[in-house]
């Protein structure tokens, strides 16, 4: 996985190196050209002496063809020129010309701007032109050194704004592709904001951003299933509410007008009533209280093998009567476990009240409990003690186990509104154990009934024979 910081550090380095070649590039080329003009310069220079030494030796520029003939000849730098000059006297007439100026009398003003004036004791004596692509050099009045000097400084300048504009477009590319996902971050974080909830936005690498994008998406998911089992709840409450209270509300009005007669079997169903309404509304504040953080535990060193033994004698009574064999078999000197009793025997009891509801008479249901991990005083960070609710019985499809947990969800509704359950139980037991630290899976082979797996923290510093209910 490539990180952030190893990607901003490639793309500082990449405008770095694109920058720096650019200069090295274009310096090298203008160096290249420059020190030709330079060349040139010193050329034209040697020839602009050559003739004012002439003129101030001979006074005009009568012979002036046999100095430049012979300066063709004998001097490598004024051959170099080229065979395109002039040279004109100070009334501007040509005295010499070849090139590109062969065959005129006289050239314009105008010419003299890419022309070199001759002087001779501070009075201009004539022109030298030259012909030519670089012509326009003669006009520079500074020696080719300053001019070759100059030239560069403007070059490397050039080079810099120019590096500087290249950099500048290719690091505006590479932070618009680096910066996208935090833009797309941006808005979709304003979406949810919004209430626009369950926005995803693209994953596009594996770095930092990719992991900031992925577990965004993830919260998304989240909070947009939350946001949608909190309205499911809410008309899940209403629900349960509204059965036991319409019945309430008819029993006491038809007692009020006189049409039903007060009896003991009326009284039993409205109190029947009221004790659901009661149990569901404890079952909530168990859940907001477990939500919290809030819900008060009691905890102590508790042998496992007592905990399932007070359990199966609890709901032995309702076993037989149904033609249920409910039994515990524990492993031997287990260590125990830290939990509230009486918290952990409402886990407890849901999970038997379930496995009852949905095994048949010759059935079974069998409470287990074991060590998972080294024994505690070994290892006691690896150390988990185990505690199992397995029953026979119709077991749980495949398209509800992700969700038996979840509030007030009903797998077979039919069978549970029966049986008069809120939907509650099972999220109940889940809040109980996360409070105690612990977890709780469910799994459900085909034909194999149910089994319920709570795994505890062992307690190192105890001992069963230490320890009770």
């Amino acid at each position: 996985m490539r990180s952030l910081a190893f990607r901003f550090t490639l793309a500082f380095l990449l405008v770095g190196i694109v920058a720096i070649a650019l200069v090295a590039v274009f310096v090298t080329l203008r160096t290249q050209t420059e020190f030709d003009r330079f060349v040139f310069d010193r050329n034209v220079t040697a020839l602009h002496n050559a003739l004012v030494n002439y003129h101030r030796a001979n006074g005009s520029w009568a012979g002036v063809e046999s100095l430049v003939a012979r300066g063709r000849q004998e001097r490598p730098e004024i051959a170099a020129l080229g065979s395109s000059l002039a040279i004109l006297d100070a009334d501007l007439r040509i005295v010499y010309a070849a090139g590109e100026f062969a065959g005129r009398l006289g050239l314009p003003a105008r010419s003299l701007e890419r022309g070199r004036p001759i002087e001779v004791e501070r009075r201009i004596v004539g022109w030298l032109l030259i012909g030519g692509p670089r012509q326009a050099e003669m006009r520079m009045g500074a020696t080719p050194e300053e001019a070759y000097l100059r030239r560069m400084g403007y070059a490397i300048v050039y080079g810099g704004l120019g590096a500087i504009g290249l950099a500048l477009a290719l690091g505006a590319f590479l932070a618009r592709n680096l910066t996208r996902p935090i833009r797309e971050l941006t808005a979709a974080t304003q979406a949810v904001a919004r209430g626009q909830l369950g926005q995803q936005v693209p994953v596009r690498s594996q770095d930092e951003l990719g992991q900031l994008a992925a577990s965004f998406n993830h919260m998304s998911r989240d909070l947009a299933h939350a946001n949608e089992l909190r309205r499911q709840m809410t008309a899940d409450v209403a629900h349960e509410l509204r059965t036991p209270l319409s019945l309430l509300l008819g029993y006491t009005e038809g007692l009020q007008d006189g049409k039903l007669a007060g009896k003991s079997e009326t009284y039993a169903v409205m109190h029947d009533s009221a004790r659901q309404l009661q149990r569901l509304v404890e079952d909530l504040g168990t859940l907001a209280l477990a939500d919290a953080g809030e819900l008060p535990l009691n905890r102590r060193p508790v042998d496992p093998t007592a905990l399932l033994e007070r359990a199966a004698l609890a709901h032995m009574a309702q076993a037989e009567a149904q033609g249920v064999t409910l039994a515990v078999r524990a492993a031997g000197d287990l260590p125990a476990v830290s939990v509230d009793p009486d918290r952990f025997a409402q886990v407890l009891s849901n999970l038997i009240s379930n496995a009852l509801r949905y095994t048949a008479a010759g059935g079974e249901i069998v409470l287990s409990a074991e060590l998972s991990g080294p024994r505690p005083a070994v290892s006691p960070a690896n150390s988990q003690v185990l505690l199992r609710v397995r029953d026979t019985g119709s077991g749980i499809a495949a398209d509800d186990l992700p969700h038996i947990f979840d509030r007030f969800y009903r797998g077979d509704k039919s069978r549970q509104a029966q049986h008069g359950e809120s939907g509650l139980g099972l999220a109940i037991v889940r809040s109980l154990v996360e409070g105690h630290e612990g977890t709780i899976e469910a799994a459900s082979p085909p034909g194999e009934g149910a089994t319920f797996t709570i795994a505890l923290a062992a307690a190192p510093s105890f001992h069963p024979a230490q320890t009770g209910v």
